[in-house]
């Protein structure tokens, strides 16, 4: 039998999307500033880039980055929510089912 999940419940799950989309918003803040320092830094050094190589380093920069926070921020979701814990593990069951063997490793 397969336990519930608590996202069933929409109660638990829009507060468990809510933070989610927090947490994205304070990524997109972080890596706008990221990306930000990161132009100040290439311009202060003097040194002569085209338009596409900002063009490259923005996208590079906040792909990556809301890429991973996205990755690390649903992680926590299903951690924090109890979903983790929802699941059966398959293997488990067959362990404890399995008749025990007159050959020993």
């Amino acid at each position: 039998m397969v336990k519930p999940s608590p996202l069933d419940d929409a109660h638990t799950a829009s507060h468990a999307w809510r933070r989610f989309r927090r947490l994205m918003k304070w990524l997109a803040a972080a890596a706008t500033g990221i990306i930000a320092v990161a132009f100040a830094l290439v311009w202060w050094s003097g040194e002569p880039v085209s338009y596409h190589f900002y063009i490259a380093l923005a996208l590079g920069l906040g792909l990556t980055f809301m890429l991973t926070g996205a990755l690390m921020s649903l992680v926590f979701l299903s951690s924090g929510t109890g979903h983790d814990e929802a699941i059966e593990d398959p293997l488990d069951e067959r362990q404890r089912r399995r008749p025990a063997s007159r050959w020993q490793d």
